[in-house]
């Protein structure tokens, strides 16, 4: 099989790597790729937003499978250019998608088909917002509706907080605000393959949102994850499945917008139950970094299964992975392109590249994010260790990380 992957980024790496490793898989062609997929994938010079140059390189190569790793590909229709073409593709339609582009959309949702998620109000103008968050007060959330990359979402803890997060949001022409009641618990990601009704769970993992040590500072795409997650039992995952996954994909099916491919739970074990924080359309980055290399099960196989509406028990590594994402300095609010990294190639464990390209022979910063030191061990404290040995190794005046993750489960 030839299996093509759309995008460039930490999650594409390891979807690519997935599916390298399948034994179905005689090719892997990634769109465009980046410099750490090349060295297993074959890296095509076409943007993940050029949605009719890769219907037609998946058309001229005769691809058999395309995954599509990020939301933005998948909110300007990818998935249905290529059904159009009859080309097979793992992803949620435009139409669907909506479920993580709109977050009124998928919040509507939730609440017509009582899955548990923070009471909210969605407001399109800046006023009613401002009143309406001095009438709830602090803490309280505030999201922007569109796709915002992981960003676009602030945590207020106070009054001022909230109503500068209003004031920044609606400084976007035409932008939407839901606010919603601030949860308090114990977060986590479930992620599943999905084929209208057929929902099949991944390992948990847990991202850490905030940019600096103990949870402070502003929400990011995500600086680091480890899988799996001690606190949240089988009997949690259970619970999550039949309260809120499966709900959803169902709901999804009724409301005339079936899904297919990688559904996105980002939940919260709060005192009263699994709420609902968010759903994405694709697999979470940097989950996809630390759950697939647990994935024993070939990859393509269950891709291929679930499409063709089989239920798949999947068999997993019992080993923790734990990643440290190393990003660049003034993260969220900017990046560095063009910093040279050195010692990549000396880590014992692996590391995804998420922002890099190469500059004549050198390996550079080209994004926010830019690398995910990955490690594998017996043990959430040994694979703490070895992921930030490894991050020592690498080299760039740049780049920062937090030195935090995963202790919160220890």
């Amino acid at each position: 099989m030839k299996v093509l992957v759309i995008g460039k980024g930490g999650r594409e790496h390891a979807l690519a790597h997935a599916a390298y490793k399948s034994n179905l898989v005689d090719c892997v062609y990634a769109a465009p790729g980046n410099p750490g997929m090349s060295k297993f994938a074959q890296c095509v010079n076409i943007s993940d937003s050029d949605v009719d140059r890769l219907v037609s390189f998946a058309k001229e190569e005769k691809i058999d499978l395309t995954i599509v790793g990020p939301e933005a590909s998948l909110s300007l229709g990818v998935v249905d250019a290529f059904k159009k073409e009859g080309l097979k593709i793992f992803g949620p339609t435009k139409d669907a998608t909506q479920v993580e582009s709109s977050k009124d959309f998928a919040k509507k949702i939730m609440a017509k088909y009582n899955i548990p998620t923070a009471t909210y109000e969605t407001f399109d103008n800046k006023e009613d917002a401002i009143a309406y968050v001095k009438e709830q007060g602090a803490p309280i959330v505030i999201k922007e509706d569109g796709l915002k990359a992981g960003k676009g979402v602030t945590v207020a803890s106070t009054l001022e907080e909230s109503l500068e997060a209003v004031e920044i949001a609606f400084s976007i022409p035409n932008n939407k605000v839901v606010i919603e009641e601030c949860l308090f618990g114990f977060e986590f990601s479930l992620i599943c393959f999905v084929c209208d009704d057929v929902v099949i769970p991944m390992q948990i993992a847990q991202d850490h949102k905030c940019v600096y040590d103990g949870d402070k500072g502003p929400n990011t795409g995500g600086m680091g994850c480890y899988s799996p997650v001690k606190k949240i039992t089988p009997e949690i995952i259970q619970d999550a499945m039949d309260h809120v996954m499966i709900p959803m994909a169902k709901a999804m099916m009724e409301e005339g917008h079936p899904f297919t491919g990688f559904l996105y739970g980002g939940l919260m074990l709060t005192e009263k139950g699994i709420k609902t924080i968010e759903f994405n359309a694709r697999f979470g980055d940097p989950e996809a970094e630390v759950i697939l290399p647990r994935l024993q099960s070939d990859f393509v196989d269950v891709i291929l299964k679930v499409m063709n509406h089989e239920t798949v028990e999947l068999q997993w590594d019992p080993q923790v992975t734990l990643g440290v994402v190393m990003a660049s300095e003034g993260y969220p609010a900017s990046s560095t392109k063009g910093a040279i990294i050195e010692g990549v190639d000396q880590v014992d464990g692996f590391v995804y590249h998420m922002g890099t390209k190469m500059d004549h022979d050198h390996l550079v910063t080209d994004g926010g994010r830019v690398l995910i030191s990955v490690a594998k061990a017996d043990t959430l404290e040994e694979a703490y260790e070895k992921a930030y040995a490894d991050v020592k190794k690498i080299q760039c005046d740049k780049l920062f990380y937090r030195n935090d993750i995963g202790k919160k489960d220890m």
